[in-house]
């Protein structure tokens, strides 16, 4: 099922806004969310409005829900000019265009992934984070404000985004910070914790989410 929110007359050109939304295009919905809430641009804002209320649209009335979604096409189509003047030299006038654009947001389930398939798929990963799950101790070093992190990439990391709510854009962020493997996350204290959502500006998700749970149960496995 395809579910659509329109946003029409955005003060914005365009060709600005053609560049964010050719980056959420094919993405999941949690990812696309991380990757305009990691965009410092107004149209990552406008597509964001337009995309959490295709996201409501889909949730209030066709009871779907946002984890199987996935963004079909964000388009975005040149609207009406508003024409002003500005003074020039030897008493003429340059014209001024204020552009609009109309935005589309089209989201999908693709045919209503069913929950026994999630859960294979989750399987799958779970099965791959075994051999990752003992990443090498050699690169780590304890941050005051961290904990532990490493100093380049191990060698074997964990799949961060099986922690349901953390998209690939967190992922990137937390491994800049030197954060791979689902232990370094089980472990983060109430400190660590706010230390983090501050950095990332993840605005609560890590304690709304149980993201520390989640990987507890994940490094487990």
């Amino acid at each position: 099922m395809e579910i659509r929110a329109t946003h029409k007359y955005a003060r914005i050109s365009a060709l600005k806004a053609r560049d964010v939304a050719r980056e959420v295009t094919g993405l999941p919905v949690s990812d696309a969310l991380d990757v305009i809430r990691f965009t410092p641009k107004k149209a990552a804002y406008l597509i964001g409005k337009t995309l959490k209320s295709a996201i409501a649209n889909a949730e209030a009335n066709h009871d779907i829900s946002a984890d199987t979604l996935v963004v079909k096409s964000a388009t975005v189509n040149e609207g009406p000019a508003l024409k002003r003047w500005s003074a020039a030299a030897r008493g003429g006038a340059s014209p001024i265009r204020k552009r609009t654009s109309h935005i589309y947001v089209v989201l999908t389930d693709e045919g209503g992934e069913s929950a026994s398939g999630r859960e294979e798929a989750q399987g799958a990963k779970s099965a791959k984070k075994k051999v990752a799950k003992s990443a090498p101790a050699a690169g780590v070093v304890d941050d005051a404000k961290l904990g532990p992190v490493y100093t380049s990439a191990p060698e074997k990391a964990d799949d961060l985004k099986a922690i349901q709510g953390l998209g690939k854009k967190v992922e990137g962020e937390l491994h800049k910070i030197g954060i791979y493997t689902f232990g370094q996350i089980s472990g983060w204290t109430e400190e660590q914790i706010a230390e983090i959502d501050e950095r990332l500006d993840l605005k609560g998700r890590i304690v709304r989410e149980n993201w520390v749970g989640q990987a507890a149960e994940l490094a487990a496995k």
